[in-house]
């Protein structure tokens, strides 16, 4: 009689795992094209594979995402959308009132995201009460990034006021230096606008205006003088910013070529993925008046219904992957930004992350954070257009008026509620 071969259990189970299971692929659409962006999606990619599934890159380059979410809707009206997509903020509900996108309820309840999220990010990432997206982190908005050696050979200082934000200015022109990196693209535009706002306006004004549209605050003075602080700026960019991305911008503070960006720290991805050091290569600070305020932008992960059952899972991979502590100080680290759990430590990142997580949690007990309108946290796509449009217009328009600039912010907001 032949004798069969007795297995070990471990030795069966695997092999019935690779007759009866099949690797899942997940499609995801991003914009994180830049040197330092690109690194932190790789690091997903790799954990991904890790798990046996396929990473499928969908990357459209535009740090505003604009030229994304115009290809992810012609891809979810045809039928065919990808696994993820990168979206955040408010039109995560419009997506969730289409019925496009999938829950993730059981994942989060397996990993406890309730628990390990702040109550404010949590209630972004839900449609209805479930869990349709997923966070990779918090961004402060509202940093000012230098380099020392310009300034050093400009005999100016590194402002930290509005005020000496211009001094400083007027003493880097005449060294011969570029101010301010700055590239005029809408979004870059809408960026520089909302830091003005909020050391114009304050944290309260601010939510009044782009988070509750309130006409009284859009339409005021102190609208206006906004507008007027953020036109003088013009005059200490090159003319050589329209249509130029951040990340070449960056490179221009990184190289030398200009003494400072206003830009998210993202921006920190371009200077760590260049070797450079922060306090000696260079310098991230609260943008001019800000150092008590935040303005918050969160990325994330949308997921959309799927139909093949191997890839649904793999879905539900990708979404446990981006909230574990390994890849939140991964990702973080190489993107810039600081961890979105709760229960993160903070031994690995710099003095910049150190502070910005700092900021974050006080501004939030003192109520001065707020949310990016830039970025597409504070208020709907249709109005985040709006308020694109008239801004990028008033800074590119040599012969432009304050005062004619509010009452058409005023009306294209009320128009685009």
């Amino acid at each position: 009689m032949k004798k069969w071969k007795v297995w070990p259990a471990w030795v069966l189970a695997g092999l019935f795992t690779s007759f009866m299971s099949k690797a899942g692929e997940v499609e995801v659409l991003h914009w994180w094209t830049s040197g330092g962006e690109m690194k932190s999606a790789e690091v997903l990619k790799s954990m991904i594979e890790e798990q046996g599934n396929t990473w499928r890159d969908f990357a459209i380059a535009g740090g505003g995402g604009e030229s994304a979410m115009t290809v992810l809707k012609m891809r979810a009206v045809s039928g065919n959308p990808p696994s993820a997509a990168q979206i955040k903020g408010p039109p995560i509900q419009e997506w969730g009132n289409l019925g496009f996108l999938t829950s993730l309820n059981k994942v989060a309840k397996a990993e406890e995201w309730d628990n390990i999220l702040p109550t404010v990010v949590a209630n972004i990432m839900k449609h209805r009460g479930e869990y349709v997206a997923v966070p990779f982190n918090v961004h402060r908005v509202n940093w000012l990034w230098a380099n020392p050696s310009v300034f050093e050979k400009s005999n100016a200082k590194i402002p930290t006021t509005l005020e000496e934000f211009f001094e400083s200015a007027e003493k880097i022109k005449a060294a011969g230096y570029i101010p301010l990196a700055h590239g005029g693209q809408p979004w870059q535009d809408a960026t520089l606008f909302e830091v003005v706002a909020l050391e114009r306006l304050g944290a309260d004004l601010y939510t009044k205006a782009f988070v509750e549209l309130d006409m009284n605050v859009l339409a005021s003075r102190e609208m206006v003088d906004v507008f007027t602080q953020f036109k003088k700026m013009r005059n200490y960019i090159d003319e050589q910013s329209p249509a130029r991305d951040w990340n070449v911008t960056t490179s221009m503070v990184l190289n030398g070529e200009a003494a400072m960006q206003i830009m998210g720290d993202w921006a920190k991805g371009e200077f760590a993925a260049a070797g450079k050091v922060p306090g000696r290569d260079y310098v991230c600070t609260a943008a001019f008046g800000t150092e008590n305020q935040f303005i918050f932008n969160i990325d994330s992960f949308v997921f959309f219904k799927l139909l093949d059952a191997e890839n649904k899972q793999a879905q539900q991979d990708l979404a446990r992957a981006i909230l574990t502590k390994e890849f939140q100080t991964v990702f973080n680290l190489s993107k810039g930004s600081i961890p979105v759990r709760l229960d993160m430590e903070m031994k690995q990142f710099d003095q910049c992350a150190l502070d910005s997580m700092a900021a974050f949690k006080a501004s939030a007990k003192s109520q001065d954070l707020v949310p990016s309108m830039a970025q597409g946290l504070a208020t709907t796509s249709y109005v985040q257009t709006a308020i694109y449009d008239v801004v990028t217009n008033f800074f590119n328009d040599k012969d432009s008026d304050p005062y004619v600039a509010v009452s058409r912010l005023a009306r294209a907001v009320n128009a685009a509620k």
